[in-house]
């Protein structure tokens, strides 16, 4: 019976496959066989012995459905049940497996591993949604819109800029996912307490052999298990992107609204249906599936950090809680950022009205373009804006185009042509920045 909707509704294949049980049990073994590795470099161990440990610490010769078998019949404990198993294979060689270490001296280095995995995918999404921004905002260099604050009309913009936002945001969280990694992917072969006791002299080198060994960064000091403080970093992280996404997608959806529609989610295919009873209705249902979605992932927040809270050296109250959260945080995060690109990359965008929205305003959203333009002819700037504010109030109250009250104050046309006043009042002229910006982002 299927209950997590990650089993047979979101997410993609590729990232819930790095939390597989068959992934975890595939990195497990890879840490105990370069653990024999070391202690064969350092001489503890007999190379043959490391040879025959290597050989079958592998999920072809180690089922996970039987490691698990192991654990629920017989240990009770997951990495006791996986060298158990594993040295069922490896006859004389099974007295070295697992030598000097602790449970998660596996477990987390092996999580490790699967992060780097994961950490993998998730900068392909970013760096894909990323492109895809920066190919739309080009496309929509030139195209003119108005920006808006507080849900109102405020002053044109371009299209293109507000996606070249978007791109810049994402490259700052490809920076910050970058410089996680030396914090988060690390793995650790220090023992029980930390103090690596059970390797003896070789402490400080079998640690650094089997991370080297590995790909990993190694820690500087722990307790029993790596410090929790990078998993709720790795979890802040997945969560600041989400918000992102999120912002990014609840954008989408206020352009598709009908009295706006300046932008709109395009559907899959050609007989999708957006209500079963409206049957005129076209929704942005990939838009709000990735704010749903990204407010869950954000729900994990809080056991994150609670996970860091542990008694003295560390208990197991963290193990449990890990075993949903961080799975369940980047197969989510990978599932929205996949949408997120194809919501970008398909996004249906009117130009015409985006114009027509322009208009509405009766010149209005000009009111600064005046203001400025008034104060380069000499007026004051407080002068200027007073003036501007009470033309719109009277526009807006008699319903008139703002450029038709100007003209009739006489201090605003003894210091500008009518002609000028006409220019001022084409958006197209006032974009400021817009269009070298997206140059800028784009290259």
């Amino acid at each position: 019976m299927l209950i997590c909707p990650l089993d047979y509704r979101y997410g993609r294949e590729e990232m819930k496959a790095i939390f597989s049980k068959e992934n975890k049990t595939d990195k497990l073994l890879k840490v105990e066989a370069a653990l024999a590795r070391a202690h064969a470099e350092l001489d503890n161990v007999p190379e043959s012995a490391a040879k025959t440990i290597t050989e079958n610490a592998t999920t072809d010769i180690v089922d996970w459905e039987e490691v698990e078998r192991v654990e629920k019949e017989e240990t009770k404990h997951d990495i006791m049940a996986l060298v158990r198993v594993l040295g069922r294979h490896c006859g004389e060689a099974e007295k070295y497996i697992h030598l000097g270490a602790t449970s998660n001296d596996i477990i987390d280095t092996g999580m490790a591993l699967q992060l780097k995995e994961a950490f993998d995918v998730i900068e392909e999404d970013l760096r894909d949604l990323k492109r895809t921004l920066c190919d739309r905002a080009e496309e929509h260099r030139d195209t003119v819109m108005i920006g808006r604050t507080h849900a109102q009309h405020a002053v044109p913009m371009t299209f293109g800029l507000k996606l070249a936002v978007y791109a810049d945001e994402i490259d700052r969280h490809l920076e910050r996912l970058r410089e996680a990694k030396k914090r988060v992917l690390v793995g650790k072969m220090s023992g029980a307490v930390g103090t690596g006791a059970a390797f003896g002299d070789d402490a400080e080198k079998i640690q650094s052999l089997v991370m080297e060994d590995l790909g990993l960064n190694e820690i500087k000091a722990s307790g029993q298990i790596v410090g929790r403080d990078r998993y709720a970093e790795l979890i802040s992280l997945a969560s600041n992107i989400s918000a992102s996404l999120q912002k990014f997608a609840t954008e989408v959806r206020n352009l598709q609204r009908p009295e706006i529609m300046e932008a709109a989610e395009s559907f899959e295919t050609e007989k999708q249906v957006g209500s079963s009873t409206m049957a005129h209705k076209k929704n942005p249902i990939v838009a709000e599936n990735i704010c749903g979605l990204a407010r869950t992932l954000r729900g994990f927040i809080n056991p994150s950090f609670e996970n860091m809270v542990l008694w003295h050296e560390r208990d197991l109250t963290n193990s449990s809680s890990e075993r949903i959260t961080v799975a369940h945080v980047l197969v989510l995060l990978d599932d929205i950022l996949v949408k997120s690109e194809k919501l970008f990359r398909n996004v249906e965008v009117f130009p015409e009205n985006m114009k027509k929205n322009i208009e509405m305003s009766e010149g209005l959203v000009m009111g600064e373009a005046v203001m400025m333009h008034l104060s380069e002819k000499g007026m004051s700037r407080q002068e200027a804006h007073e003036i501007v504010r009470e033309a719109s109030m009277e526009a807006r109250a008699e319903d008139r185009k703002l450029k038709e009250v100007l003209k009739e104050r006489e201090e605003v046309m003894k210091v500008i042509t009518e002609s000028e006043l006409e220019e001022v009042f084409d958006p197209e002229k006032y974009t400021g920045r817009s269009k070298e910006i997206v140059d800028d982002i784009v290259s």
